[in-house]
């Protein structure tokens, strides 16, 4: 499993050298004294600014212009990524224009970085689930081990062996690789604008998924600002990071290797959510070491969430056959550009103090009140909350009168109830307006299991019963047995004796066939006409 071929070799020198100047630290083999408050924040800013654009500019490319942007790729990776580095060389020297170069080349770099994801990131989709997931694991595992080999290179010499040794290796591996992808899979074929319905299906099922990674890469981006001033924390930033990269892609191959693996990315943030918001929240009362290892861990975790990213989308082009571009450039816009936001608030947070709060402090509460917000938004927002009737801790307050529908079905049914040999006072109860809450799935229209389930929520609605004796009635119209609903419902067999008492009170009934020729009696089709919106009447 471990074993390495040229794919994850080219990767993983990508990433080892991609850490070197554009990860969580910056320079790592640049001279120290170079590396002023002024200089990093500039390049950060512009670095960070260009790539995530980068990643929505690709994803709107291949939606539009998908043969173009294809072709484009291979120029926008490699050509600006080489003068970036170039910029940066000629930075060190000419101090004067020190500045500028280091803007353009954190802006080439941060485009030619993204360029060269996307181009991975295309090769892994195009091969089959096993051989792209391999490769790209076993690339970032390989990726810490280049990365720490580049500290037994001379300081002076490593900086430019990355321009004219290293990028031209993994540069050649990646065009060379790309020739080699099968063009004529449903993903490459694929024209998005004849079918958008398919991608805004896309949006909807993964969005959650980007946020999840893009509150990670907001954390880190806050991070990222509290290290602008000491390079030295950039280093251990990107050792730890890369170790945790090395650690977490031998566990999932060793996993992988024995046992099936499904792995959730919102599932996964919601287990490192509670650590996340509790580190933020120790920040201001812990010493400054403390900020420098938060910083080293979070990126760490990033590390591990950025791999796994990348496997959901190139998971996502093959099973719904849309161009990896497109899915990466959504996901890699939304974690990206969080990142910035999380730059820049830490920076700016660390230049005011409000109310006598520190600065340190400032950037924990701003970190705590965005993760949270961003966390609720994740989970649904407002919709997901006032959605949720079917909570067993809800409280239930029966409607104590009916819409004008509804009481036009109850005296339709009364009518027919009388007609049939029903005794009329048994409807004398106002119809409530309660929900069919047992069976209503998320947000949208109640979903209903069969005639049954649409009688039962009729009778709910005509004697205002309540969602638990609804439920109740309901399985013992389906012939079900008060040990067998007791079980069901995790309750006492007496709880259910005493739900029946009072449904038969509430009904004016006293045996169980009474019960079945009452539910018999509704008209399932009344229960659309109640739904149905009145039409204004004329004036």
């Amino acid at each position: 499993m471990l074993k390495p071929n040229v794919t994850s070799l080219g990767y993983a020198l990508f990433l080892a050298i991609n850490a070197a100047g554009v990860w969580g630290g910056v320079f790592p083999f640049l001279p120290l004294e170079f590396q002023t408050q002024e200089i990093v924040f500039w390049f950060f800013l512009a670095q960070a600014l260009v790539f995530s654009a980068s990643y929505f500019a690709s994803a709107l490319g291949v939606y539009f212009l998908p043969g173009p942007t294809r072709s484009f790729l291979v120029r926008l990776a490699t050509i600006p990524y080489l003068s970036g580095w170039g910029c940066l060389i000629a930075a060190i020297y000419l101090e004067e224009y020190a500045l500028a170069l280091v803007i353009a080349g954190g802006a080439q770099l941060g485009l030619g970085s993204a360029g060269f994801y996307m181009l991975w990131q295309r090769l892994f989709a195009s091969q089959d689930s096993d051989a792209g997931n391999r490769d790209l694991i076993v690339g970032t595992a390989y990726a810490s081990v280049l990365y720490f080999s580049l500290y037994l290179i001379p300081v002076a010499v490593t900086a430019f062996l990355i321009p004219l040794v290293f990028l031209p290796l993994f540069g050649l591996t990646i065009v060379l690789k790309s020739r080699q992808i099968d063009r004529d899979q449903a993903m490459f074929q694929d024209v998005p604008r004849e079918h958008p319905n398919v991608y805004r299906r896309v949006l909807h099922d993964y969005w959650r998924s980007a946020l999840c990674v893009g509150a990670l890469g907001f954390c880190t981006g806050i991070m990222r600002s509290l290290a602008i001033g000491e390079p030295q924390v950039g280093s251990l930033v990107n050792a730890l990071s890369m170790g945790g990269s090395l650690v977490v892609a031998v566990v999932v191959l060793a996993l992988w290797r024995f046992k099936n693996l499904r792995l959730n990315v919102v599932g996964a943030y919601r287990i490192v959510f509670p650590f996340v918001i509790t580190s933020f929240l120790l920040l201001p009362f812990l010493p400054l070491p403390y900020a420098r290892w938060l910083a080293a861990i979070l990126y760490a975790v990033y590390s591990a969430a950025i791999m796994l990213m990348m496997i959901q989308c190139a998971q996502a082009s093959r099973d719904r056959g849309i161009n990896p571009i497109f899915i990466y450039g959504f996901f890699g816009g939304i974690v990206y550009t969080l990142h910035d936001a999380g730059l820049l608030g830490g920076t700016f947070a660390e230049q005011i103090t409000i109310m006598g709060i520190a600065p340190l402090a400032v950037v924990a509460l701003v970190a705590l009140y965005l993760l949270g917000l961003m966390y609720f938004v994740g989970q649904g927002g407002f919709r997901k909350v006032l959605g949720r009737e079917n909570d067993a801790a809800s409280i239930e307050l029966v409607a104590l009168r009916p819409p004008e529908a509804l009481d036009d079905s109850r005296k339709r049914h009364d009518a027919d109830m009388k007609a049939r040999g029903f005794r009329g006072e048994r409807a004398r109860t106002t119809p409530s307006t309660t929900p069919d809450v047992p069976r209503k799935r998320g947000l949208g229209e109640p979903t209903y299991q069969d005639r049954i389930s649409k009688q039962a929520v009729l009778l709910q609605r005509h004697y205002r019963l309540s969602a638990r004796e609804t439920e109740v009635m309901e399985l013992i119209a389906r012939g079900n047995t008060v040990a067998r609903i007791a079980e069901d419902l995790v309750v006492s067999e007496n709880t259910i004796r005493t739900h029946s008492k009072r449904i038969y009170a509430k009904l004016a009934i006293h045996k169980k066939q009474e019960l079945l020729d009452l539910v018999d009696s509704f008209d399932p089709r009344d229960l659309t006409d109640c739904m149905r919106p009145k039409p204004p009447s004329a004036s």
